[in-house]
């Protein structure tokens, strides 16, 4: 008997740590993956892809439009390139802004994969990310007319994400 008793603080304490490691642990309070919905696009000057010359995302992303973050590194975004690329043969007006990564390796990857974007912008440092409130690439940001932010989806877009994403955009 006196022995359960020894191993009971142990037990009690690998509980703790399977409840802190499966909830309180993962959960980090200040991410707020939806904290720009509903608000105005960031007037964010970032250089083009193509010529480095500056461009105001509020000006490339008049909506309604989506715009889509997303690198060369990223497995995901290989993923999601074919949807995206369907959504330009649709009408469907992109705005890709590569982040953190080298130019040279995003002409690779769009020419490799496909390039679905009407502007092409950098975020060689991240810091267009942190004032979006990138968590991870990919992630797709639906704008309105009206420059709001109206939906953001994080992960590869499917062709089910693209429809739902897209429907959302008043016309």
């Amino acid at each position: 008997m006196n022995r359960g008793l020894a191993f009971l603080p142990l037990i009690a304490l690998v509980a703790l740590a399977l409840l802190f490691g499966l909830f309180a642990l993962k959960h980090d309070p200040r991410v707020q993956p939806q904290a720009l919905v509903g608000k105005p696009t960031p007037d964010l000057v970032l250089p083009s892809l193509d010529d480095g010359r500056p461009v105001r995302l509020r000006e490339v992303a008049k909506g309604p439009a989506l715009v889509n973050i997303f690198a060369s590194w990223c497995a995901p975004c290989e993923i999601e390139q074919p949807v995206l690329v369907a959504l330009k043969a649709q009408g469907v007006p992109l705005v890709g802004i590569a982040y953190k990564d080298a130019p040279d390796n995003t002409k690779a990857f769009l020419t490799r994969l496909g390039d679905p974007y009407g502007a092409r912008l950098v975020d060689r440092d991240g810091r267009a990310g942190i004032e979006l409130g990138v968590t991870g690439v990919p992630e797709t940001y639906l704008v309105g007319a009206d420059g709001m932010i109206l939906a953001k989806h994080t992960g590869p877009l499917t062709e089910k994400d693209a429809r739902d994403l897209w429907a959302k955009a008043p016309r």
